[in-house]
């Protein structure tokens, strides 16, 4: 098997058990959780035989193992469960579908995620790129000070800074990233356009790095050495010679801060209020 595809398999594995073992400690420590559910939700003016048949009716009164074996069933075919934690379950509701609450907000967290990440991933090999082409140079600085700056940085502290100067003191973009359904594509661009610089600023920074790093170890090898023997110039050494061969740990980064991109765009989805899983 190729080594980079079982890598992969691996990971997605370990992903699949580490899913799994936090399923069962959150599992267990709602169960241990003192209070009656049913009663809750249907209310103290409730009586006895109603919290019974609520119980019953959605599997309360059977051992948790075997709720928790319903659920993982449930999970396998792509049925959640219900939440009564939504608007209009409380007090004798109707319980809405888990996913029909979280499709439409994650829909829009991965629209806002491969927007950023459209943007970021051809910006940090350019960056790295000419980074090592100029390494030392005035603009090798500038770009290594800038990063640094924006890794030191947490997320929400820089996209109050973009809000106060893009949308405030110059009133560039739109200080909510307030988006629905029925928006249209290139309006939904506009108003994702402070959140998504946010990101970018985030997750840039360590993939231009790693490039610019990458290359630069490369740039001693012999057969770089044997290029510039033959005359050929620095750019075509570094995007035929060096950048082919950097792939491996650049790639890896990329990905690693393409995930981070679904865990840190919650932070962003609360500053600017816009509507994803955040």
């Amino acid at each position: 098997m190729i080594p980079v595809i079982k890598t992969v398999l691996q990971r997605l594995a370990l992903g699949v058990l580490t899913l799994f073992a936090v399923s069962i400690i959150i599992f267990s420590t709602v169960t241990t959780l003192p209070g009656d559910f049913a009663q809750a939700i249907l209310g103290q003016a409730a009586t006895p035989e109603t919290v019974a048949a609520f119980d019953r009716q959605i599997g309360l009164d059977r051992p948790p193992v075997l709720r928790y074996l319903s659920w993982v069933g449930g999970v396998l075919q792509g049925d959640f469960g219900n939440s009564f934690a939504s608007q209009g379950s409380l007090g004798g509701g109707h319980a809405r579908s888990v996913m029909s609450l979280i499709a439409p907000r994650l829909a829009n967290t991965l629209f806002l995620a491969g927007f950023a990440a459209a943007l970021a991933v051809p910006l940090a090999l350019g960056l790295g790129v000419l980074a090592a082409l100029y390494r030392n140079s005035i603009f090798d600085r500038v770009v290594n000070i800038v990063t640094l700056t924006s890794i030191s940085v947490p997320e929400f502290f820089v996209a109050y800074i973009l809000m106060l100067f893009l949308a405030v003191r110059w009133p560039i973009f739109h200080t909510l990233a307030t988006v629905g359904p029925d928006t249209p594509f290139l309006e939904r661009i506009f108003r994702c356009a402070l959140p998504a610089l946010t990101l970018i600023l985030v997750i840039v920074a360590h993939m231009m790095r790693m490039t610019r790093a990458a290359i630069i170890n490369l740039l001693a090898s012999p057969y770089v050495e044997m290029a510039r023997l033959k005359g050929v110039s620095p750019r075509q050494i570094i995007l035929r010679h060096a950048l082919p061969n950097a792939w491996a740990p650049i790639a890896t980064v990329i990905a690693i801060n393409l995930a981070y991109l679904i865990v840190g765009v919650v932070v962003v989805e609360v500053v600017f209020v816009y509507p994803g899983i955040g």
